[in-house]
């Protein structure tokens, strides 16, 4: 329950609105100093005991009087108003007793302003450090703590967290970023790709050192990754690029790989398509390549880089280089005889012709395969030919009995 206040202490309240509202308190203090100290009176400080006829008593009735509306509207209860100490009479004058006093109310007010400005400073840092930790990352804002002591606004804050060693440590794949013409990343989109990047290595079943984070939540791979400005999408493409394409392929598609690209080992498949130094479509190339020349492998055919690459770049995937090679296979064996019986037509079926027509859809390559049969048919007379489906009966006729011509 608020207490009645005095005379004595509602003329210090006076003075401290006075000071509040008013610059004529300096003027006051300035007429005090100025004063003879040999002018005491016996009085406490009340407003009524002033001498309004000395040009001291004046100016501080004068100061008081602008205040009275002032401590009205704004009178605090006795509850919640700072204690003040009253000045001991040692012959000073009564308005230097209520401005002395009214400065040693300001200073109290002043403090206790300031220790709720720590206080709130404080609670800012707290919880700053609470979000911080729970990524791990309380190491980055502990070297700040003194700043909390400090009257400094929010950007200078961010700042100074910025030139620290530890946050540049923590989040050192933006400087490779800047360098590279790339926006740098904040705190939250970095952690945000970071953990991304964590499940999609954990749920395709990569080893953990892949992946695990070291006491500052930091990942070297994660890092070039993130300086490569390489999306949670192309990190999955590329997993499933190196795993379910070679490490899960077949034995062929491997044999190609090593075939057509040594520097690839069977070791550092993985390691080589997370390298975000090689451009996603490169590696695709050379797998789809891979795919190609391990599809002719399976029928007992040649391959090799040049010819597996030209059919990437042309668009054939492995489902078309496994059709394709298959049809390759069935018509070459009796094709390239032929080619070989009728050389006086000029007409030269190999491989490659082969593969023009069944993975090119060439024209000129399949009406070569129609002439030979032609041929073969105007030789023979009936019904041949050379065809995916099966071999030409005349043909095994001729080759068979080629001793008696």
């Amino acid at each position: 329950m608020a207490t009645k206040m005095s005379k004595e202490e509602k003329a210090v309240r006076d003075a401290l609105a006075a000071v509040l509202a008013d610059t004529g308190v300096q003027q006051a203090q300035a007429a005090i100093a100025s004063a003879p100290s040999n002018q005491a009176a016996s009085t406490s400080g009340k407003i009524s005991d002033i001498d309004t006829s000395t040009p001291l008593g004046k100016a501080a009735a004068e100061i008081l009087g602008k205040a009275q509306t002032f401590v009205d509207k704004n009178t605090p209860t006795a509850s919640t108003a700072p204690v003040v100490t009253p000045v001991v009479n040692q012959g000073l004058t009564a308005e230097q007793i209520a401005a002395n006093n009214a400065t040693q109310l300001i200073k109290q007010q002043q403090e206790a302003q300031d220790a709720a400005n720590f206080a709130n400073r404080k609670s800012a840092y707290d919880l700053l450090f609470q979000q911080f930790s729970q990524y791990g990352l309380g190491s980055l804002v502990e070297p700040l703590k003194d700043l909390v002591q400090q009257n400094v606004s929010p950007s200078e804050f961010t700042i100074r967290l910025q030139s620290t060693d530890a946050y540049k440590k923590r989040f050192s794949a933006n400087a490779d970023r800047i360098s590279k013409g790339l926006s740098a990343l904040n705190p939250a989109e970095y952690i945000a790709l970071e953990d991304q990047y964590q499940n999609i290595m954990r749920n395709y079943g990569l080893p953990s050192s892949y992946y695990a984070k070291d006491s500052m939540g930091t990942q070297a791979g994660f890092n070039q990754l993130l300086a490569n400005d390489v999306s949670a999408s192309e990190l999955e493409d590329r997993i499933t690029t190196g795993q379910s394409r070679v490490i899960n392929a077949s034995p062929e598609v491997k044999q190609a790989l090593r075939q057509f690209y040594p520097n690839i080992t069977d070791g550092d498949i993985l390691a080589y398509v997370l390298d975000p130094t090689k451009a996603l479509v490169d590696i695709k190339r050379k797998v789809t390549a891979s795919e190609i020349g391990g599809a002719a492998i399976q029928q007992g055919l040649n391959t090799n880089v040049t010819t597996a690459e030209d059919l990437a770049a042309y668009g054939v995937n492995r489902q078309q280089a496994i059709t394709g090679y298959q049809n390759v296979a069935s018509v070459l064996p009796t094709a390239s005889k032929l080619s070989n019986i009728y050389g006086e037509a000029n007409v030269d079926y190999t491989q490659s012709t082969a593969e023009q027509e069944f993975l090119k859809n060439n024209v000129l390559a399949s009406q070569k395969r129609a002439q030979l049969t032609n041929l073969e048919t105007a030789q023979f007379g009936g019904s041949a030919g050379v065809g995916p489906a099966g071999l030409s009966t005349q043909m095994l006729r001729k080759s068979s009995s080629a001793g008696q011509y």
